[in-house]
């Protein structure tokens, strides 16, 4: 095995690492605990950073790693796969020091960040996953690591919000190991490969359709696609840390990834269109991006409100993959990194509103732009994102799934897009015109610090408000998510 082939392993053990490490650590040992949270991020950067400049050469690696008999771990690091896995490494770093600064005096933090880290890891090895085999490992060990972060604060809300997270992830690993099962006793091990390694031959259409429909609706339960979303705006109990990972980074993107995987990569978009699955996947999708929009109006609890936003937003991806053309699928692709950005900026300021000002709902937020003004100004552009106004990387997004539809000859797509657009707004500029336009309601409490909030809360959305207006601004740059969402997309697209 060659050096380089080390790397995939090494950016997924950078996480896994240091979490053992501090799963064993006292509670006051705060300063070690820090520096390998840090240290781990840090290393994670490095090696992704390092995979993301050899692919950019053309150079790829491979690692085999025999499991039981007839299957075997396989992660690779082919630019779909650093696409996540880039998102995941750089906002990790962010949430990690958002989180230090949350749970500052909170008990159980040596719990919390061992499986932060935990679940960090399980995302690497899901998106340098090369085969259906290792995806499912991860996407499992996701499930497993994820579900102590949810029930963190233990009480019975937490406990309640955890069963329902458990219930719908299990049940949605148990379809996708059918689903695979059920495909590699007719085809074999499963690896991707871009346009896919179905053939219409391998079984008749209907067991084909069936199989689809099991992986799909799988990990439809991570995406949070309608009606499989329930588990989405129960978890928002979780601390905001594991709000914003859940949202931005890791479960979510995890569904939203897989599906791109097997539409792509697995069955080829030729083949699902030619069974007849690819117009009901993009309806599906729109339904979802209209449900949680409506349902984001009714909210009044602000992450909450996130929530069903996440549930629509996430489905642009799925729109994107589904619709085919090289266009669409450029759009869906950019969105995975677009969306994760602005809505981890969201939760960071969400956040930082509660544990500074004890502000949790919208009807709260009165003038809360004056007091927290480097706070809201970071909302207000994630806001704005999501609602895809220019420069902003969301309207980078929503401007390549309109020409994409047209491009595929579906011109009701832009008509989703304008109404989705409409909606975003009329449930976020209410947001902003409280915030900043109404006066306080009442006294906030003192903040005792020359700044705003803890700098560990203001700087993470600070920095992601920037990304997310100079992903828009610089979106024709060579190393942009938009050039690297083409050289995928007429990769998996147009081989």
């Amino acid at each position: 095995m060659s050096p380089g082939a080390l790397l995939p392993l090494a950016a997924v053990l950078s996480a896994l690492g240091p979490g053992i490490v501090i799963a064993f650590l006292p509670e006051t040992r705060h300063g070690l605990r820090t520096v390998l949270n840090l240290a781990g991020a840090l290393l994670q950067v490095g090696v992704v950073t390092l995979l993301v400049a050899e692919a950019a050469r053309g150079n790829a690696y491979t690692v085999r790693i025999p499991f039981v008999v007839g299957t075997e771990i396989l992660l690779q690091t082919d630019p779909l796969a650093l696409l996540l896995a880039g998102l995941s490494a750089a906002l990790w770093l962010l949430t990690t020091i958002y989180a230090i600064g949350y749970l500052e005096g909170s008990p159980h933090r040596s719990r919390f960040f061992s499986f932060f880290s935990l679940c960090v890891s399980a995302t690497l090895g899901l998106a340098l996953a090369g085969n259906l085999f290792t995806f499912f490992v991860f996407y499992e060990l996701l499930t497993l690591a994820t579900y102590p972060l949810v029930v963190h604060r233990g009480t019975d809300e937490s406990v309640r919000a955890g069963r329902v997270y458990l219930g719908y992830t299990l049940a949605g690993g148990l379809a996708l190991l059918v689903g695979m099962a059920w495909l590699t006793q007719i085809a074999g091990p499963v690896e991707f490969e871009p346009g896919g390694v179905l053939t219409e031959g391998a079984a008749d259409p209907a067991t084909l359709a069936v199989i689809f429909a099991l992986l799909v609706g799988g990990m439809g339960v991570k995406a949070g696609l309608v009606p499989l979303h329930g588990w989405l705006p129960v978890a928002m109990i979780a601390p905001a840390p594991v709000s914003a990972l859940l949202h931005a980074v890791a479960v979510v993107k995890a569904g939203a990834f897989g599906i791109v995987r097997v539409v792509d990569e697995v069955y080829g978009i030729a083949l699902v269109t030619s069974l007849g699955l690819a117009t009901p996947l993009a309806l599906l999708a729109t339904v979802t991006i209209l449900y949680g929009s409506l349902r984001a109006l009714a909210q009044d609890y602000l992450k909450r409100r996130l929530a069903y936003s996440t549930i629509s937003q996430v489905a642009y991806i799925t729109l994107g993959v589904a619709l085919g053309g090289a266009t669409a699928t450029m759009g869906g692709l950019m969105h995975l990194v677009h969306q994760g950005i602005m809505k981890i900026t969201l939760f960071f300021c969400a956040g930082a509103l509660a544990e500074t000002l004890g502000v949790h709902r919208i009807s709260e937020m009165a003038g809360v732009g004056r007091r927290m003004p480097g706070t809201m100004a970071a909302f207000t552009v994630g806001a704005l994102g999501m609602i895809g106004a220019p420069p902003t990387a969301g309207f980078i997004t929503k401007w390549y799934l309109g020409l994409g539809g047209l491009g595929v000859e579906k011109p009701w797509v832009v008509g989703v897009l304008a109404l989705s657009g409409l909606l975003n707004a009329a449930y976020f500029l209410p947001v902003l015109y409280v915030a900043w336009f109404k006066p306080p309601e009442r006294e906030w409490p003192a903040s005792g610090r020359r700044l705003e909030a803890h700098w560990m809360l203001l700087a993470p959305p600070l920095v992601t408000a920037v990304l997310a207006l100079l992903l828009g601004l610089l979106a024709s740059t060579p190393f942009s998510a938009l050039q690297w969402a083409r050289l995928i997309s007429f990769r998996e697209v147009a081989p």
